[in-house]
């Protein structure tokens, strides 16, 4: 309807800080907005009760009609407004109809008719409202990323701030700890720990040094850098994504475009069949039958309004929402599980999708000769004072194995390498890359070799200690609980292809796709090559859902036919761009969501059905004389009732996936509880 806001009117502009802000208020108000045209309608409804119960204890109809004709006059202005602006675009549409109707039966005096048809049309329009309601702030959170200000550093190596619009290609720009990095640049001075995982998605922080490549929008962690810009604003690599939301957004706006326009047919159809009733009636040789011709075309007119048949989507699709966000599936525009129903296709990212996100210790590989509580005893020795998330991951593996760290007398965090640390009371240890151990230690360098094969596709620290090389402590990101079993429910709902993006290397994408069984691996991808994949995909037909986390993920999520987040543990801008949020990371909603929405897709369907029928039958007894207009607002109420309870069989669906969720949630705790033995007995020593 025409008050439902577009998608594409609802992306805010991004041309400046300042003006996200304003689209923040901007949806604000459309919040509120929607809540008094609920109030509004609530009035109304409450003036109509009044005067059919007025009616119905006796007062006189002339007393009694006053509190219907006020709540039908103000319940139809939303209408006459939304008919007035199809009318003026020459798109004439279910407003229009509505408005026809309500009115023909206000100018005969049917106003308790009138205002509940009024009441229960506009009432099915803030329903669609509601539901369609909620801007998109992908783009503006992309841009808040990169700071508004930056540091140049000019020839006699002074600093001066200036706006980063006014930066250019070719300037030194400062950055400092803690601070975004404005554009894209090359490391000319001073080397780093750089956070990447807004733009990648990857969790370990990336080591940066005069030479090495960094890029707008991302953290610099740990030392002062100077960056030679080589690309700003929408050339940058978050410019280029930002650019690809933005097309993505624009693209699903037109379609939806044409859906409107089909469906403004359904009026001229509607007005065709009142003429043609009131043609023959008034031409009928029974003057009881000619007196009536208008109160019937009237008639078929209301009981032909698209009343149910206005609700028979949104409702399904608000009991699917009410069903999703019970297991934490937020679910923002209706078209998106709309193409959840078609799905054929899904591509997940790697780290933070699949995998959690967070680095754990899988593998202790000693060298010959050593145990493997030594290799960890040294490895937490080295590790105890740096802030590395591999450091802290090796930390809390020791302290599970109860391996205390032993006190240092100094340590030397080598950049890039790795770390030296004088142990007290013992020797010098080294932690840190094989080839920084075998290059100050060459007589290594096979043994170095020989683990190096062991932990393949895994992230490592080798070890060396007093003279001796101990092996390498190999870590990897865990894979998600249920991560295997939700791809088997995705084929089983006739997925044909389920395929991994990311921008991990080869090696590790192979182990982690055969681990939960994919049918094919793009590995070490930057954003623009995984939207020319998905693209790829999408032209040979492909009904593709992707599920991401991360920046680098926003372009395919947005141009997906479904995106879905990783919620919480994702970046804001994979959440914002996605259609979908998982809030909880379980990837078993994956398949929930695919089937609520084939689930919907069908009671949509019946709820259609039903409302056409019962319009066709309505409009049988109406041409016939066989209903009075008094009673089509309860006929309408028929149709609204099925609609709404067949609707509400999507919620059920929700509450027995939820609770079947909750048993094998218990049973996977009780099966991890360690299980108490009636046959064991504390053994006393005799006497």
């Amino acid at each position: 309807m025409s008050t439902a806001a577009s998608p594409g009117s609802l992306v805010p502009s991004t041309h400046s800080h300042r003006n996200g802000v304003a689209g923040g208020r901007d949806e604000g108000a459309g919040g509120e907005r929607l809540e008094r045209q609920l109030v509004v309608a609530l009035g109304g409804g409450v003036l109509l009760l009044t005067s059919w119960i007025a009616s119905l204890i006796g007062y006189e109809a002339a007393v009694a009609q006053i509190p219907a004709a006020i709540g039908a006059i103000v319940l139809v202005l939303p209408l006459a407004r939304g008919a007035w602006q199809e009318l003026r675009s020459g798109t004439a549409s279910s407003d229009s109809l509505a408005c026809l109707a309500v009115l023909a039966a206000l100018a005969n005096n049917y106003f308790l008719a009138a205002g509940f048809l009024a009441f229960f049309l506009w009432l099915a329009e803030l329903i669609l409202s509601r539901t369609a309601w909620g801007a998109q702030r992908a783009i503006r959170d992309l841009v808040e990323l990169t700071p508004d200000i930056a540091r140049v550093v000019g020839e006699d190596g002074g600093e001066r701030e200036i706006s980063q619009h006014e930066l250019r290609v070719g300037q030194i720009v400062r950055v400092r700890p803690g601070e975004n990095l404005p554009a894209d640049g090359r490391i000319v001075a001073g080397t780093s720990n750089i956070n990447q995982a807004s733009l990648t998605g990857e969790a370990v922080p990336v080591e940066v040094q005069t030479g090495s490549e960094a890029y707008a929008g991302t953290n610099n962690l740990t030392g002062q850098v100077d960056l030679e810009v080589t690309a700003v604003a929408g050339q940058t690599t978050i410019g280029k994504v930002e650019q690809l939301i933005r097309e993505a957004e624009r693209s699903r706006t037109r379609r939806q475009e044409l859906i409107e326009r089909l469906a403004s047919y359904y009026v001229p159809v509607v007005l065709m069949v009142a003429l043609v009733v009131w043609f023959f009636t008034s031409r009928s040789t029974d003057a009881a039958v000619r007196d009536s011709a208008a109160e019937r075309a009237i008639t078929v007119l209301v009981v032909t309004c698209p009343g149910a048949l206005l609700i028979a989507y949104p409702t399904a699709m608000v009991a699917a929402f009410a069903a999703a966000a019970r297991l934490g599936i937020m679910i923002k525009q209706t078209r998106t599980l709309e193409a959840a129903a078609e799905v054929d296709t899904v591509v997940l990212d790697k780290t933070g999708t699949i995998t959690t996100g967070r680095f754990a210790v899988s593998r202790l590989v000693p060298a010959e000769g050593i145990e493997g509580a030594a290799l960890l005893q040294a490895a937490a020795d080295a590790e105890q004072s740096s802030n590395h998330p591999l450091a802290k991951s090796i930390l809390e593996t020791a302290t599970k194995a109860r391996l205390a760290a032993r006190p240092l007398q100094g340590v030397e965090e080598v950049h890039g390498r790795g770390v030296r640390a004088e142990v007290e009371g013992g020797g010098t240890v080294l932690a840190g890359r094989g080839s920084w151990i075998a290059e100050r230690h060459p007589e290594t360098a096979a043994a170095v070799q020989a683990v190096e094969e062991k932990i393949d596709g895994m992230s490592s620290v080798h070890v060396h200690e007093g003279g001796r090389y101990l092996g390498a402590v190999g870590l990897e990101d865990k894979l998600r609980r249920h991560a295997g079993e939700a791809i088997t429910s995705m084929r089983d709902l006739g997925v044909r292809r389920v395929s991994i993006f990311t921008g991990d290397r080869l090696s590790v994408a192979v182990r982690v796709g055969r681990a939960v069984g994919v049918d094919a691996v793009e590995a070490e991808c930057l954003p623009e090559e995984k939207h020319e994949q998905l693209q790829h995909l999408i032209r040979r037909g492909h009904r593709t859902l992707v599920v991401g986390d991360g920046i680098n993920d926003g372009p395919i999520l947005a141009s997906a036919d479904v995106g879905v987040a990783m919620g919480l543990s994702g970046s804001d801008i994979a959440t914002n761009s996605a259609g979908v949020a998982l809030m909880n990371d379980d990837l078993r909603h994956v398949p929930f969501l695919i089937e609520l929405a084939r689930r919907a897709r069908g009671i949509v369907a019946q709820n259609i059905g039903a409302s056409l029928l019962l319009a066709l039958v309505g409009l049988a007894l109406a041409a016939s004389g066989q209903i009075q207009i008094w009673v089509t607002p309860f006929y309408q109420a028929v149709a609204y009732i099925f609609v709404i309870a067949n609707s509400l069989r999507l919620v059920r669906f929700g509450e027995d996936f939820a609770g079947a969720e909750e048993y094998r949630r218990a049973e996977e705790a009780r099966r991890a509880a360690r299980p108490a033995r009636a046959a064991s007995r504390r053994i006393v020593p005799a006497g």
